[in-house]
């Protein structure tokens, strides 16, 4: 490994072990019952006093200034969070002249300061006095990238890439391929990285407790400035301003703070809180320094610098979307003119404008500008630059986008980029940073498949295609295994991918793809493969792959072959012992059985020399995540499989049978096994409790002691009254002290889940366990094999435990060891590697206590994988959830060689023209268990097929020679003919199956009533609920002749508010307009003679409707001309009467005029009457004002109002349903009287010449929705017509259907009859439904 500044740190080795052992306590945040569970720990060590009250001591000390420096940098947070610097200060608060003094210097920081690297990064912890080397493990390369991580592409020059590995930051030059590395401050991880505009600083924002951000000098890589307390855990974006100035940097979960930085000062400008939700990214505008943006989970942010009267601050406006879906926002640009354009979700860009959007851009016929998410624009050259999820780069013209605008009310225009570039298939996209090669357009891309691409956007004629410079796994890698027999690993992840590494010369071999991902991985043996060629990897369809690696230079070069690779892969077998993902492989030791176990809860074992044959398997009570065979110092040769959910099993080495026919095997299954079952059960609140007991007896005893001897002082001292004196002391802090109850015992109600062990000797394992359970390091035994014992009831305790410090919350997920056994190699679930320095042939591990431990992975997702030593234990390969793969060599007195290259193995002879086995790429494949149950199930339904062929042929043969009797019967004289009844055998065989058929019929309808209740009642209650709430259906009646159409109504039942009885005319309060129309007697006559003579009762309406009978044609048209003439003459007489009428008013009118001084008594008399009564009336706003009775309003006059209303409206309702159902029925009438005559005409037409006929009008049809009463009538035609449709629909062979609702052939419930010229509606059917329907609405009515 490269570091900056590299120089001997022999001399200074045990004080940076001490320093770094203090950063590491700061740096991480240990609670105090962990610092409290590691000194209890020390009593069952048998540490001394001393030893602990020095321990104590110390760890107050360390404790107190960290404590000091946590409360001030939380106040002075929470006193930053929304306020700027600049506001504070135009506050006028005094400030102490230390603190003014301190200012000073900090705003006077020398342009050529720079910090001590080796001071400021994280050093590995070492316990003390452990005499541990520092460097024991020391990084040498990096295969992995995490390539999902936000931004994690950022270019130097033009040779040297940056990017993000776990705790390290990796300077990679394209050239040479070599790695520099710069390792985290606070071991805390790295959040994100940013370059200075001029590529002569680079900020690395890093994650923790409050973590820093420090800015590094290039190319000196020399740490030049140091930002503090700009975010509570992390940071998720940074980025310097267009002249390199100031900083902006946001915070991740949970406290998302903004904070522009001048950061050459190391000073905080102004700070606020950007978003409540996940920011993903935060820049400032090229052309305004004043202006940021903000985007994230959901929402887009406009920021602007503005000068207040208290000071500077960050005033910020929320990207409005308006009817635009809110989305996700991971890529944006500021445009030179202050707009904003932004990708979406869906893949089109949004032009925004004042917090608006101002018009969504989109392809041609509405298709979106990528196939998904638009994870980066860029403004490059006049031209917009787009980055998809979909793998494409697209350039856009800038002139349309900028004066983009809306043209309908759609708020989409449709554009076509200029350009695009798709880089291959199976390409994620995720971002994008530009090579300054002078004459050339290449940019490197992110690809979050797990790759980085170099790109040609010249777009001419000889521009280069896509070439991909790194690969890598996408993902958290699943498993590795190192050669047994060079410096070669193999690694394999959910992205379908085995790759091959040579990490002696640090470079990337071979890789090769499937279908499915790979979950585990080892490589074979020795004693089975002697070259160390194979390796055998199991996938997540259940499917276990051999794989053989040679050096394809070995092999005969054959014509047309361009390139020769450093090595190769072949397939070489596979099968699919499992159902579901394969989570172990392990040979036996003496490579004769392998063993694989899976998540479907199986462990299969196959015979290695016999090809791999099936031996058979064995069933697990859970999911195992573990397998490990006994090693040669066991007497016995066994299998520990552990289980996840806290099961620990035992297996004997299966029994090879002798020769036995493969097609008698039923199935695979060992049921005869002896297999030892450890069920474990939480001891950890039992251990915590044993700790608090045996500290409490230490401090008693401690007490005991302190007493004696006070005792004796104050005997020497006073004599007797010194007796009595401390025996009063004595009695006073007995009454005092109270002795706090011990913890209680606690078991979780779901078991912690296994997460690795090992053999420690026969019969005995240790455990590591996750939850609640971790914390510890579990010694179990296994108990006797009870056949007859049941294992779901069985609890097990381990009968030792080994303390871990720090791991209640980051437990040891994975254990290997050195070859000599002397180190314990352990990977955490934060990533970090921890190493126990163990004795010789030590099982019990009574010498585990100290150790060495470095955060390498990313704390957060870098949870290790898998952990291996090289052959030779020079090297050791960790691989995490976060892409990453390290390779670190171990500390040795011996030194490494400089040129270290591992050898692949050669080819076998022949393998060129070795014919490659089928590989299974269906992952519906039968496994080798269930291939074989389908085989045996075959032969069981061929042999009942062929004796059902059997059957079917002897009663084809009976009833052949039944059929010739019954013929020759047929033949016979009459007279000598048997009856049927004579060829029944016995009468009783057909009652018998004649009782059989009703009884299986009475059987089917009792299976069956269950169901038909079910169904009854189902139908009763959407009857309840949708039918027999309504009063009337609606009804549309059409027009014969035009498009015109009447529908009624469709009411409910009454609310209620509905009064059955409506009030009387006398009741009731009387209207305004009625009120007027009394005042006046001749109006009110006249008005009654208008309405006598005009108006028409409902009653009689509706009586005609009842007691309508269908007329003929000519006899409506002589009606309708005599209803005319009658109409004419009544008119003229009104008009002669009311002449009359009026002459006789003006006459009685001008004798009734009164005097000019006349007085009517009545008014005189209503004066009177008021005067004396009338009072004082007050005005409403005086304060004595009181309503009068009549005027106030309550619930119950509103109750009785709506009421009226409802009624009068329900009323008016009914009214015109019927008037409507009356109009339904002369349609039907004149239906009728038009099939009447179109009979008539056809039956002219009959008597007349050919050339004589004239077209036949149509006869016009009744439509369903005027009869909508049959909906509900339905036969058994009707309901097997639905049934069938209803199990085309369930199996997907037809589309939606009724879209019109009842017009499908014979798939609605209103059924229409077809014959000859339309077969219209007879007279009979239509006035048995007019009937019905009156029935109904006359039910109604009195129901009501």
């Amino acid at each position: 490994m490269k570091e900056p500044d590299d120089h001997d740190m022999d001399g200074e080795k045990s004080d940076k072990s001490k320093s770094a052992s203090g950063r590491q306590s700061q740096g991480s945040s240990k609670s105090g019952s962990k610092s409290a569970t590691k000194e209890d720990y020390k009593f069952l060590e048998d540490t001394t006093d001393e030893t602990f009250t020095e321990g104590e001591g110390l760890y107050s000390e360390e404790e107190g200034p960290y404590t000091e420096h946590l409360e001030g940098s939380s106040s002075s947070t929470q006193d930053d969070n929304l306020e700027s610097i600049g506001e504070s200060q135009s506050m006028g608060t005094p400030i102490p002249p230390a603190e003014e003094a301190e200012e000073e210097v900090k705003k006077n920081i020398s342009e050529n300061f720079f910090y001590d690297y080796d001071e400021l990064v994280s050093m590995p912890y070492v316990t003390p006095d452990s005499r541990i080397p520092l460097d024991l493990l020391m990084l040498v390369h990096s295969f992995g990238y995490d390539c999902k991580k936000r931004a994690n592409l950022q270019l130097l020059d033009n040779k040297t890439l940056m990017y993000i590995a776990g705790n390290q930051l990796v300077l990679l030059d394209l050239k040479t391929k070599e790695q520099i590395y710069l390792r985290s401050s606070g071991g805390g991880g790295i959040g994100v990285i940013g370059v200075h505009p001029n590529k002569t600083y680079f900020a690395v924002a890093e994650k923790g407790y409050f973590p820093n951000i420090i800015i590094y000098e290039y190319p000196s890589l020399k740490p030049y400035r140091i930002l503090r307390e700009g975010a509570e855990i992390g940071y998720a974006s940074v980025d310097f301003n267009y002249s390199g100035t100031l900083l902006a940097s946001v915070g991740g979960s949970p406290d998302y703070t903004l904070t522009i930085w001048n950061w050459k000062e190391e000073q905080t400008m102004l700070r606020t809180k950007a978003f409540s939700q996940e920011v993903f990214k935060v820049t400032f505008n090229p052309e305004d320094d004043e202006q940021l943006t903000t985007s994230g989970s959901g929402h887009i942010k406009f920021w602007e610098m503005a000068l207040t009267f208290t000071g500077l601050k960050l005033q910020g406006s929320l990207g409005r979307f308006g009817k635009t879906a809110t989305t996700d926002i991971e890529g944006y640009i500021e445009l030179p003119d202050g707009k904003v354009l932004s990708g979406t979700e869906w893949g089109n860009m949004l032009l925004w404008e004042a917090s608006l959007i101002k018009v969504e851009l989109c392809r041609v016929g509405r298709k979106s500008c990528h196939q998904g998410p638009i994870n980066q624009i860029m403004l490059d050259e006049g031209e917009v630059i787009t980055v998809g999820s979909d793998g494409c780069i697209r350039i856009w013209d800038f002139e349309t986008i900028d004066t983009a605008d809306v043209i309908d009310e759609t708020g989409l225009l449709e554009i076509e980029p200029i350009n695009e570039l798709q880089v291959d298939k199976n390409v994620k996209l995720f971002s994008m940073i530009k090579m300054s090669e002078h004459g050339n357009n290449f940019w490197l891309a992110q690809d979050a498949n797990g790759a980085i691409w170099k790109l040609d956007l010249s777009f001419s004629n000889i521009t280069q295609d896509p070439e991909c410079l790194f690969s890598f796994h996408s993902g958290a890698v699943q498993a590795l295994a190192v050669s047994p027999l060079t410096y070669l690993l193999a690694t394999t992840a959910l992205d379908c991918s085995v790759r091959i590494y040579d990490f002696g010369s640090k470079t990337p071999l071979a890789q090769m793809k499937f279908k499915q991902g790979g979950t585990a991985l080892t490589w074979v043996p020795r004693l089975v493969n002697n070259t160390g060629a194979q390796i055998i990897v199991g996938f997540e369809d259940g499917v276990v792959r051999i794989l053989e690696l040679y050096d394809p230079k070995g092999i005969t070069v054959f014509a047309g072959r361009n390139k020769i690779l450093d090595a190769d892969i072949q397939l070489k077998r596979v099968f699919k012992p499992h159902t579901a993902s394969v989570t172990a492989l392990a040979y036996e030791r003496d490579g004769e059985i392998l063993a694989t176990a899976s998540k479907d809860q199986t462990v299969f074992f196959f015979e290695v020399e016999k090809d791999y044959k099936p031996i058979g398997y064995i069933n697990t009570p859970g999911p195992v995540c573990q397998l490990t065979w006994s090693p040669s110092s066991h007497p016995e040769n066994t299998l520990l499989i552990i289980c996840e959910n806290g099961y620990v099993l035992e297996a004997p080495h299966p029994v090879i049978q002798e020769e036995v026919e493969d097609h008698d095997v039923v199935s695979y299954e060992i049921r005869d096994m002896c297999i030892k079952c450890f069920h474990f059960s939480s001891v950890k609140s039992k251990i915590l409790r044993f700790i608090e007991m045996e500290k409490r007896k230490k401090q008693k005893e401690l007490k005991e002691q302190e007493r004696e001897e006070r005792r004796k002082q104050l005997i020497e001292e006073m004599g007797e009254d010194g007796e009595k004196k401390f025996q009063d002391q004595e009695e006073e802090e007995e009454e005092a002290e109270e002795e706090e109850p011990l913890p209680e015992i606690f078991i979780p109600s779901t078991p912690c889940h296994i997460l690795c062990g090992f053999y420690s000797e026969p019969g005995k394992f240790w455990a590591s366990l996750g939850g609640y359970d971790a914390g510890f390091l579990y010694h179990c035994e296994f108990p006797p094999y009870d056949e007859s014992s049941n294992i779901k009831e069985q609890k097990d305790e381990p009968f030792d435990f080994r303390f871990l410090e720090d791991t209640d919350d980051n437990p040891i997920q994975i254990i290997t060891f050195s070859i000599n056994q002397i180190m314990m190699f352990c990977g955490m679930k934060n990533g970090a590697i921890r190493v126990y320095i163990l004795n010789e042939n030590d099982p019990s591990l009574t010498s585990m206590v100290h150790y060495w431990h470095f955060s390498m992975h990313d704390n957060d997702y870098g949870c290790m994988k898998s952990i291996s030593t090289s052959f030779d234990d020079r090297f050791l390969v960790s691989a995490g959830a976060d892409s990453n793969i390290f390779v670190y060599s171990i500390f040795s007195e011996l030194e490494l060689e400089k040129d270290i290259k591992a050898k692949v193995p050669s080819p076998r002879f022949g393998i060129e023209t070795e014919i490659i086995p089928e590989d299974i790429e269906d992952p519906k494949a039968y496994s080798i268990e269930n291939a074989r149950k389908k085989r045996e199930h075959d032969k069981l339904m061929k042999e009942v097929e062929e004796i059902k062929a059997g059957k079917r042929e002897q009663l084809r043969v009976l009833r052949n020679e039944f059929g010739k009797l019954l013929k020759m019967n047929e033949e016979l004289p009459k007279h000598m003919q048997f009856t049927r009844e004579d060829f029944d055998l016995d009468s009783k065989i057909r009652a018998e199956i004649n009782r059989k058929t009703t009884y299986k019929i009475r059987q089917v309808e009792k299976e069956l009533a269950w169901e038909k209740e079910k169904h009854q009642l189902g139908l009763m209650k959407l009857q309840n609920r949708f039918r027999d709430s309504l009063e009337s259906d609606a009804i549309v009646v059409y027009a014969i002749e035009s498009a015109h159409k009447i529908a009624s109504y469709r009411l409910v039942k009454p609310s209620k508010y509905f009064k059955g009885k409506r009030t009387s005319q006398s009741e009731r309060r009387l209207s305004k307009l009625e009120r007027l129309e009394k005042e006046g007697v001749g109006r009110k006559e006249s008005h009654r003679d208008t309405g006598t003579s005009i108006s028409i009762p409902e009653e009689s309406i509706i009586e005609k409707g009842k007691t309508f009978r269908p007329k003929t044609l000519s006899e409506i048209m002589v009606e309708n001309q005599i209803e005319k003439t009658r109409k004419l003459i009544l008119k003229a007489e009104r008009a002669q009467q009311k002449i009359q009428q009026r002459k006789k008013e003006w006459e009685e009118l001008y004798k009734s005029k009164p005097d000019d001084d006349f007085e009517d008594p009545r008014d005189v008399q209503a004066i009177k009457e008021a005067q004396m009564h009338m009072g004082d009336f007050n005005l409403k706003t005086a304060p004595d004002y009181r309503i009068p009775e009549h005027m106030r309003i309550n619930a119950a006059k509103k109750e009785e109002e709506l009421g009226i209303l409802d009624t009068m409206v329900h009323g008016k309702k009914m009214h015109m349903n019927k008037c409507i159902l009356a109009l339904r029925d002369l349609k039907v009438a004149v239906i009728e009287e038009i099939q009447c005559l179109v009979q008539e005409l056809k039956n002219i037409q009959s008597s007349l010449h050919i050339s004589k006929h004239i077209p036949i009008p149509q006869v016009p049809q009744m439509l369903p929705e005027e009869v909508p009463e049959k909906r509900f009538h339905y036969d058994e035609e009707t309901l097997l017509t639905f049934k069938r449709r209803e199990m085309k629909r369930q199996d997907g062979k037809s589309a939606t259907l009724d879209q019109a609702g009842y017009a499908v052939p014979g798939g609605g419930f209103l059924r229409h009859s077809h014959g000859r010229d339309g077969d219209p509606m007879t007279r009979e059917s239509m006035s048995r439904s007019s009937k019905a329907s009156t029935y109904s609405l006359d039910s109604q009515k009195l129901k009501n």
